[in-house]
């Protein structure tokens, strides 16, 4: 009986270990990362959806996805998925609007307890011509939120206090501004948050197509294992 005993405990451990090592993954972003019914909160605009219609996308199942195809692929699960198209990191958004409440900003406090944290942004800041402003990394107040550059800071400030032993990742889209690019780079390394750079992403209507996809989760994966 305590031989049986001693054979069911080391198999639980072993389970709970191995429950353990399974990571849990949080996504924050915009509409690069979007897909219907998979996003929190709810109310998120989406920018993939199934049966997308006009031919914008290929892109029609969840699985195709960059995070889905990543997360699969390492054996690893989803925790939250913040995503919101259109969305920028500073509160300046299209035409000079106010998008201060889909800002990523304001945004990074809902990602529940992951291990890890992706954020693929800065995106539309460039596209919509975001004003860039100076780096600042002290002293930062609500006005300088409209800039790109002290809200980068903010943000990264901000995660790197609240998600203590969490794992951050910035996602770098290729072909934005060179402004935007130096200035990712910069902030992120004064945080210590590494910067995945894309390459050659494969687009469709200036979005990822299922190929611009799956490179994405390549070239993740790639970095994953050259910087662990």
């Amino acid at each position: 009986m305590k031989k049986l005993f001693g054979i069911i405990l080391a198999a639980m451990l072993c389970l709970t270990a191995a429950t353990a090592q399974v990571k849990s993954v949080s996504v924050l972003g915009d509409s690069y990362s979007t897909f219907e019914g998979y996003l929190t909160p709810a109310t998120n605009e989406i920018w993939y959806f199934t049966n997308t219609a006009g031919g914008r996308t290929d892109v029609t199942d969840v699985r195709q996805t960059w995070w889905h195809q990543l997360i699969s692929q390492q054996g690893w699960k989803l925790c939250l998925n913040n995503s919101y198209s259109g969305s920028t990191i500073c509160y300046t958004g299209y035409n000079g609007n106010d998008y201060s409440q889909r800002s990523f900003v304001n945004r990074a406090a809902n990602l529940g307890c992951p291990d890890i944290i992706f954020i693929f942004g800065a995106t539309n800041d460039s596209w919509a011509g975001s004003p860039i402003g100076d780096y600042k990394y002290d002293a930062i107040t609500p006005t300088d939120l409209w800039q790109f550059r002290p809200a980068l800071a903010r943000l990264l400030h901000f995660m790197t206090t609240r998600y203590l032993g969490t794992r951050l990742y910035f996602i770098l889209n290729d072909g934005l501004k060179p402004e935007i690019n130096e200035s990712v780079l910069t902030i992120c390394q004064h945080y210590g948050v590494d910067v995945i750079a894309l390459h050659d992403i494969h687009k469709k209507s200036g979005h990822p197509s299922i190929k611009g996809m799956q490179q994405i989760a390549e070239q993740i994966t790639h970095f994953l294992n050259h910087h662990q």
